[in-house]
């Protein structure tokens, strides 16, 4: 099999995870400026084998879509252009920074810990991430 790669995308900082080769258990892998999440992803599409991306879909609690929808449409139309061969999914993000900041906490980091937005994305990528794949 191959990697499922996931997304919490942002407008300035994107949190990145992604699955075993056997598509069984999410884990983090960055956070990166959302400036050079193409390259990002271009190196890591050349190293490892990647079946599938799947990106958080931020929606209001009435189910409609959230103002950043409008970023991230404009993303998946340039990343349909530069790899157009990759299949990509979508998943309900609501809660998923209360989520990961949680469970920070729980886990016993540190005030200082909980607030690095870079760390909570990477874990809101990660929960993106093993909600897809529970989905399946």
């Amino acid at each position: 099999m191959s990697r499922l790669v996931a997304l919490d995308y942002g407008k300035v900082r994107t949190g990145i995870a992604a699955t075993d080769e056997g598509r069984i258990i999410a884990t983090a892998v960055t956070t990166v400026d959302t400036s050079s999440l193409m390259n990002f992803l271009h190196e890591y599409f050349a190293q490892e084998r990647v079946g599938g991306l799947v990106v958080g879909e931020p929606k209001q609690m009435d189910g409609s879509p959230s103002e950043s929808e409008v970023l991230i449409q404009e993303f998946l139309k340039a990343f349909a252009k530069k790899f157009p061969e990759m299949p990509v999914f979508r998943q309900d993000e609501r809660f998923t920074s209360k989520m990961a900041t949680q469970s920070l906490r729980l886990g016993g980091a540190s005030k200082k810990k909980r607030q690095n937005k870079a760390l909570v994305d990477q874990i809101s990528a990660v929960l993106i991430l093993q909600a897809y794949i529970d989905r399946l």
